[in-house]
C-alpha cells in the first residue's frame, strides 16, 4: 500500500454503490487498494481479488466478534494466557483437545478437579479457539442454564429453548457442584445433554466428577444425563493446590496500594 499520501476518496456513485450493496469493508479499503493499483500497475482481476479479500476478511472479524459475545464466555482467558507447565493435565491432552477435532465428532469433555486448577481457563480457552475457527459457542454454568430453561417452561418454550441452545457446536457448562442443584436443575441438565447427546459437543467443569452428580441432584435424571455426556467422553482430571491462591500468596494478586 502507498504511504506518502491519503488516497483520493471513492467516486460518489462508487461509494453509493458498495452502501447499496452492503460493503462496508470493501468500501472502507478501496480508496488505497486503488491508489496502491494505479502506482503498481495491478492487473484488474488482482484489484478486484483484494477488494473481496477486504470484505470477507471484515465480515468473518465480525462474526467472530459477534458469536464472542452471543457465547457469553466469562473472563476473556484464551491459550495465549494459558500456562500448559502448571497445569497437570497431560501436555498430550492439552494439545489433542487444542486441535477441536472432537468437536467435529461430537464428543464430550468433562474436566474434574479441586478449585483453582485450571479447569475453568482451559475450557474457555478452548471455546474461545472454536469461535476463532468458525463454530459457535454457548457458556452456561448449572445457575444460568437452569435459570434460563426455567423461564422457558413459564411461557411453554421450553423445547424452542433448548432447541437454540442446541444449535451451539459446543455447549459448556461450568462449575457444576458448586452450589446445590436441585429438581429444576437436574432437569435442565438432563434437557440439554439429551438433546445434543451424539450431535453437539458439551464441556462441563466441576469439583466433583461427574459419576458423582448423584449427589448433588436428583439420582434418576443425574444417571441419565451422565451416562449421555460419558458415552463419547474425554475425562479428565486435574490435581493440586489452587493456582490463584499460590499467585495471591506470592504476591501476585492485587497491587498494594500506595
Amino acid at each position: 500500500m502507498i504511504a506518502d499520501a491519503t488516497p483520493p476518496p471513492l467516486p460518489q456513485t462508487l461509494d453509493a454503490a458498495t452502501r447499496r450493496m452492503r460493503l462496508p469493508y470493501l468500501r472502507k479499503a478501496a480508496p488505497e487498494v486503488l491508489a496502491t493499483a494505479r502506482a503498481q500497475r495491478w492487473d484488474p482481476a488482482e484489484v478486484l481479488q483484494t477488494l473481496l479479500d477486504e470484505e470477507i476478511a471484515g465480515r468473518d472479524a465480525a462474526t467472530r466478534q459477534a458469536r464472542r459475545r452471543q457465547a457469553a464466555l466469562p473472563a476473556g482467558k484464551t491459550f495465549e494466557t494459558w500456562r500448559e507447565t502448571d497445569s497437570t493435565i497431560p501436555p498430550g491432552t492439552q494439545s489433542g483437545l487444542a486441535t477441536l477435532e472432537w468437536i467435529t465428532r461430537a464428543e464430550n469433555l468433562a474436566i474434574s478437579g479441586p478449585s483453582g486448577t485450571g479447569k475453568t481457563h482451559f475450557v474457555e480457552a478452548l471455546a474461545h479457539k472454536a469461535i476463532d475457527n468458525d463454530m459457535r459457542v454457548a457458556w452456561f454454568t448449572l445457575e444460568t442454564l437452569t435459570s434460563q430453561i426455567t423461564r422457558a417452561g413459564a411461557d411453554g418454550t421450553t423445547a424452542k429453548t433448548v432447541a437454540r441452545i442446541t444449535r451451539a457446536d459446543l455447549i459448556v457448562i461450568d462449575d457444576i457442584g458448586m452450589l446445590p442443584a436441585g429438581q429444576q436443575a437436574a432437569e435442565a441438565f438432563y434437557r440439554v445433554v439429551e438433546a445434543a447427546y451424539e450431535k453437539r459437543s458439551i464441556a462441563v467443569s466441576s469439583n466433583i466428577h461427574p459419576s458423582g452428580f448423584d449427589a448433588i441432584m436428583p439420582k434418576t435424571l443425574a444417571t441419565a444425563a451422565v451416562d449421555r455426556l460419558l458415552h463419547h467422553a474425554h475425562v479428565i482430571i486435574t490435581e493440586g493446590s489452587s493456582l490463584r491462591l499460590a499467585e495471591a500468596t506470592n504476591g501476585k494478586g492485587v497491587k498494594p496500594l500506595d
